[in-house]
């Protein structure tokens, strides 16, 4: 599928600029079970992140005596999209994304806190309209944060495609299927540290700085709106026993 994702005015299918992300709005603690959640809605995608542990190890085969390890499943509801994939295509590419989500916070959780433990991350997408890699990162790190688990830095994702020469950031449905360069970054916002990149479909060289800055600023924006929902959430919880925080 092919189109024009850029009018000649400079306003994208949805209205945005080219440089211009969706609205981003997030909720943390909804879920009274677990030790950690957030739901974090980017546009019309919407994904739902449990943490559960750190606790005991369920096999022994998978304990580490020095770092606790991470497990995350990652699901995408039958009805979060206006399209029925195969079954077998759906599993094989969240297993993949599973992957990639617990990669991603090897490198950012402190695990040596937690020797002998196991961190759960159960990521679920309520609704898809592009992005959701993204989406998925962002509310793991709120729900992880959340659950007191302590991290080197914020980990924000985003993601650009180029059209015309320019960046295209924080690319919709639409926008995917016109089956240009997907490009996505994961980074620690302070250090500019890359924790993750994927690449879907093939980026000429020439463009790459461009992208790359765009993404990051993207991520730092992004880790602006986390922080800004962290503290919210630290006041209010301060605000119920009576305390003063620092924030």
């Amino acid at each position: 599928m092919s189109y024009e994702i850029v009018s000649p005015e400079g306003l994208r299918i949805d209205g945005r600029r080219p440089n211009e992300m969706r609205k981003l709005k997030c909720e943390v603690g909804l879920v009274q079970d677990a030790d950690g959640s957030a739901i974090v809605e980017q546009g019309y995608t919407k994904v739902l992140v449990t943490i559960y542990g750190p606790h005991e190890c369920k096999l022994k085969s998978q304990r580490n005596n020095e770092k606790a390890v991470i497990c995350c499943s990652y699901k995408k509801a039958s009805f979060s999209t206006g399209t029925r994939l195969k079954q077998l295509l759906s599993d094989s590419r969240s297993t993949e994304i599973s992957v990639m989500i617990q990669n991603t916070f090897e490198a950012a959780v402190l695990l040596e806190k937690f020797p002998k433990s196991q961190i759960d991350i159960n990521v679920q997408v309520l609704q898809g309209d592009g992005g959701e890699r993204c989406v998925a990162i962002n509310a793991t790190t709120l729900a992880l944060i959340n659950a007191g688990i302590p991290m080197r830095d914020y980990v924000c994702a985003c993601a650009a495609t180029i059209y015309q020469d320019s960046p295209i950031l924080d690319i919709n449905y639409l926008e995917e299927s016109c089956r240009g360069p997907l490009f996505m970054l994961a980074v620690m916002p302070k250090t500019e540290k890359i924790v993750q990149l994927q690449l879907d479909n093939r980026l000429h060289n020439d463009h790459l700085d461009k992208v790359v800055h765009q993404t990051i600023q993207g991520c730092k924006d992004i880790q602006i709106l986390l922080d800004r929902k962290i503290k919210e959430s630290t006041v209010e919880a301060a605000a119920a026993y009576d305390i003063k925080p620092k924030v």
